[in-house]
């Protein structure tokens, strides 16, 4: 099996974290993959905010839960949170997802997003993407001005558990060629 094959297999979303910081050198390799990321037209339509003071990272991580809704209970365990900020695409990449219906500023946060957990998941970190948040709440804390919006979060730190065994759909019920296939 290929490096990169053990790599997406290993990798899983984690939501249980040792109490232990994040290295910066390993920090700055996780950004430096997702800069490296490529995006339609090469708009590179993103910011990305680190919160790792505690304080902040507390108020943030709240912000990604409440009595309702529990599942991102585990997102304070993380000793650092990426916040990916949507920002605005270069006029030809806005006319061509005008034209063909796309938004293509949110596959580009994708790739870029998963840039960050391969890159974590090589380092020894784990992750986990998050789409369920308070944005209004999370833009006030951060400063992000208003008009913006915040596409995804990660939790980024040390998993504490074992890797759980994936489950995917066989093959067959997932790729097909020359045709779509029922």
């Amino acid at each position: 099996m290929s490096q990169f094959l053990k790599l997406v297999q290993s990798r899983q979303s984690d939501r249980r974290y040792l109490d232990k910081p994040v290295e910066e050198e390993k920090l700055n390799l996780l950004l430096e993959a997702a800069r490296l990321a490529p995006s339609a037209c090469n708009s590179q339509p993103w910011k990305f905010i680190v919160v790792n003071d505690p304080e902040l990272k507390a108020k943030v991580a709240k912000a990604t839960y409440s009595k309702l809704i529990r599942f991102n209970k585990f997102v304070p365990q993380a000793p650092v949170l990426i916040v990916i900020v949507i920002e605005k695409p270069k006029i030809v990449t806005q006319i061509g997802g005008s034209l063909k219906d796309k938004e293509y500023p949110l596959i580009d946060i994708g790739i870029a997003a998963e840039h960050i957990t391969l890159m974590a998941e090589e380092q020894g970190l784990g992750s986990c993407m998050l789409g369920w948040f308070d944005e209004k709440k999370i833009k006030e804390l951060l400063k992000i001005p208003v008009q913006k919006r915040i596409g995804l979060l990660l939790s980024i730190g040390y998993p504490n558990g074992k890797k759980r065994q994936k489950i995917r759909k066989k093959e067959e019920d997932v790729i097909s060629y020359n045709q779509y296939k029922v």
